[in-house]
C-alpha cells in the first residue's frame, strides 16, 4: 500500500537529517567549555578539590543538538543554563562524572578535531585529567602542575583566586 502523501511518517523518516560528529566538534569550538577549576575540601590530603567538567550550550531552539550530543556521548545531563535568570532560556549539557569525561568526551575530541583555542583548553583538560587518573593531583607536585597548566591559558574571566593565592593556600576556577 502506497500513499501519495509526501509527509507521511515513512517520508519524513528518509529525510530526517542526521548531526555529524564533526557537527558537534564545531559547535563545541564555539559554544563549549573543558572546565578546570578548585574548591575547598578539607578532607584531602592538600585542601583542594580539582574539578572537571564538560559544558555545552545552546538557545532553546537547538536543545535538540545537545539531547543528540547527549546521545552520542552517551553520557551526561541537560539542564536550564541560568535556571534563576528568567530572560536566559539557553540549555546546558554537562559531563561531570570523570569516568565519563576519560573514556567518552576525550576519546570523541581525539577523534574530531577541534579548531578554535578550544583545542588547547582541551589538550589542557587531557593532561589534567591524565594528573588526576594517576592520583598525582593528591600530591603537591601533580596539584602544582595543574595550576600552572589552567593558568598558562591566557582567559579573559574573572578568576576567584591567583596562581599565586593558589599555589600558597586558595582556589581558582577558570577555563572556558
Amino acid at each position: 500500500m502506497s500513499s501519495d502523501n509526501v509527509l507521511s511518517a515513512d517520508n519524513q523518516q528518509a529525510t530526517k537529517q542526521v548531526i555529524s560528529n564533526e557537527y558537534l566538534a564545531g559547535f563545541t569550538d564555539g559554544e563549549g567549555c573543558f572546565y578546570v577549576g578548585f574548591g575547598k575540601r578539607e578532607d584531602l590530603p592538600l585542601k583542594w578539590q580539582v574539578i572537571t567538567e564538560f559544558h555545552v550550550s545552546q538557545n532553546p531552539g537547538g536543545k535538540n543538538v545537545l539531547e543528540e550530543f547527549r546521545k552520542r556521548l552517551g553520557c551526561g545531563y541537560l539542564k536550564p543554563n541560568h535556571k534563576r535568570n528568567l530572560k536566559d532560556k539557553s540549555w546546558i549539557l554537562i559531563v561531570k562524572n570523570r569516568e565519563d569525561l576519560i573514556k567518552r568526551v576525550i576519546p570523541f575530541f581525539k577523534k574530531y578535531t577541534l579548531f578554535t583555542t578550544k583545542r588547547k583548553d582541551f589538550e589542557v583538560f587531557e593532561k589534567v585529567l591524565s594528573i588526576i587518573t594517576e592520583g598525582k593531583h593528591l600530591q603537591t607536585d601533580g596539584f602544582k602542575k595543574i595550576v600552572m597548566l589552567v593558568f598558562s591559558q591566557t582567559r579573559n574571566t574573572n578568576k576567584r583566586y591567583s596562581k599565586e593565592t593558589l599555589l600558597g593556600e586558595g582556589a581558582s576556577e577558570t577555563t572556558c
